[in-house]
This record gives structure tokens, sequence and C-alpha cells, in this order.
């Protein structure tokens, strides 16, 4: 799926940057035909520089890797790491159950509501980018939220 991204952004003249851990790139699987292809040692380093290197996130339909990764991004912003927009592309709702599991969660109080307000989700990639231009990260008093979850 990537790689069929990657290939239709290349077509119409866009600029992809990739970033793959070395253990697969030496499996044969990085696609080298982009314009800057980053090869890092682990997992986590990928994950710490595309963060570095984006301006947004979107997650489209996926398996584990991408549900993990949006789930470590959507973290780190909630701890206050970055404070960069992140959406779903809630492609023929692929995501419905998991916005509902995020929003049980809420009503469960184990995210905040505010937390909440930091994941976009949007059926329209056009709607989306648009609720990007828009997107302002929640103010959380961050010691107050803290001492919070202490005493749950």
């Amino acid at each position: 799926m990537m790689g069929e991204i990657a290939t239709a952004a290349l077509e119409r003249k866009g600029k992809v940057t990739g970033v793959i851990p070395r253990g697969l790139f030496d499996k044969e699987v990085g696609y080298e035909a982009l314009d800057d292809l980053r090869v890092v040692d682990s997992m986590h380093e990928r994950k710490a520089l595309m963060v570095e290197l984006s301006d947004a996130f979107i997650a489209l339909p996926g398996g584990l890797g991408t549900t993990e990764e949006f789930f470590e991004v959507l973290t780190w912003a909630q701890l206050g790491l970055h404070q960069k927009p992140i959406g779903l592309l809630d492609v023929y709702g692929y995501f419905d159950r998991l916005v509902e599991f995020v929003d049980h969660a809420v009503e469960e109080h184990f995210i905040e509501a505010a937390h909440r307000s930091i994941l976009l989700v949007d059926r329209d990639p056009v709607e989306l980018l648009a609720k990007f231009e828009t997107y302002e990260p929640p103010k959380v008093d961050k010691a107050e939220w803290a001492l919070r979850l202490m005493k749950n």
C-alpha cells in the first residue's frame, strides 16, 4: 500500500520521503525510487524521524503497523511532544469502530475529552485537510492532568 501511494505521488510530481529500518531495507523491502530514502537503525528511530519530518499525520486503512504508529503519534501529541494535526481518513467507514472505541474510552474517563479533540476524522480527504488547516492543539494543564491520573 505504501509503495502504491508513493508511486501515485511521484507520478503527480510530488516529493516523497521514505524512512525505513535497516533490517527491512536489507531484506529489500525498501522502495528505492523515492526522492529521499532514509535508512535508520530501528523502528523507534524511524518513528521519531517521521515525526520530525512531518507537518501532520494521516492514517489510511491498514493493519497492526498502521494502528500502532497512529496511536504512538497520537500519544506523543497527548503528552505534548508535538502539536501537529493527526487524522484518520475514514475510507468507507473503515475506522468507525476505532473511533467508537476512542469515544468509549472518553466516556469511561480513560481519555480526556480535550485529548480526544486531537483526533481529526473525515471520510473526505479534502474535508480532512480543511480540518487540519483550522486545527489548534488543546490547552491542557499537564500537571493537573497528571495529578488526576494518579488519584484514579
